[in-house]
């Protein structure tokens, strides 16, 4: 994978190294000519990081000071003040990226105290294999050189859609917290599995390449849900018999409450 011209020389640094935090330095390393850094407060949740490339630093100040572009990786409770410790060592030319959820961009301003750059972006957990979904909400005032640099930098890492902000609620509930839901209907299929006399690794095995493979279908041009589960249920076959099931117990209602539980939280 090339470097995009935009990101030439730029030093991307991430403060916060968990989870989500780690993912996006860890996908950013398989990148060749990217200089990475990272502060995390458990100094040992980095090893791996460094042991691909990313350099270790000891502090916030430290660590702002140093880069172009500074992924802000903490919970949104400790954002502001996370922000407070790094302000006098960020530069005009910085751009602030925070990939906490509900910490807005006027949130985002105001702890900056219009110091430099700030971009809201929202990730999922698949950017651990880099096929996660950024959503990157958009800002007239960003300067264009910037968002596409931005749009660059996430695209190494998965897809990206820009959204205004009255959508980004709503994309944390259905792409943020989606891995979730897909997961848990993986290991209901699993428990089936089990409760059929697979193994339990083979049921997991039997289920991520269900799910892999049905996704591949998904996502060929023209594809559509409705018309692939169509395909699958033959008249007065297996398939539809489990599908009524479905329909009958309202599973499809259940998604989408549960969906709409979490935007109505967020």
């Amino acid at each position: 994978m090339d470097t995009p011209a935009s990101l030439t020389s730029k030093r991307i640094g991430c403060i916060g190294c968990g989870n989500m935090g780690g993912a996006i330095l860890g996908g950013l390393a398989e990148v060749p000519g990217l200089e990475l850094y990272g502060y995390n407060r458990t100094p040992q949740r980095l090893e791996p990081l460094c042991a691909k490339g990313v350099t270790a630093v000891p502090d916030i100040p430290g660590i702002a000071a140093r880069c172009d572009i500074l992924v802000i990786g903490v919970k949104p409770y400790l954002v502001g003040g996370v922000l407070a410790e790094a302000l006098p060592s960020l530069k005009p030319e910085t751009v602030v990226i925070s990939i906490a959820a509900g910490v807005t961009l006027h949130d985002l301003r105001d702890a900056v105290q219009g110091r430099c750059h700030v971009v809201r972006v929202m990730p999922n957990t698949p950017a651990l294999v880099g096929a996660g979904v950024f959503g990157i909400q958009e800002d007239p005032a960003l300067p264009k050189d910037v968002f596409a640099m931005i749009l660059d930098l996430f695209g190494l890492l998965g897809s990206t859609i820009v959204l205004p902000e009255k959508k980004f609620n709503a994309f944390m509930a259905l792409v943020g917290c989606g891995p979730a839901y897909v997961f848990h209907f993986m290991d209901a299929l699993a428990e089936a599995g089990v409760t059929m006399g697979f193994t339990r690794q083979e049921a997991l095995e039997l289920v991520t390449q269900l799910v892999l493979g049905s996704a591949k279908l998904a996502a060929l041009p023209g594809s559509h849900p409705a018309i692939l589960r169509e395909q699958v249920c033959s008249p007065a076959g297996v398939t539809i018999a489990a599908v009524n099931h479905l329909d009958r117990t309202a599973v499809r209602g259940h998604l989408i409450d549960a969906v709409l539980a979490a935007y109505a939280k967020s």
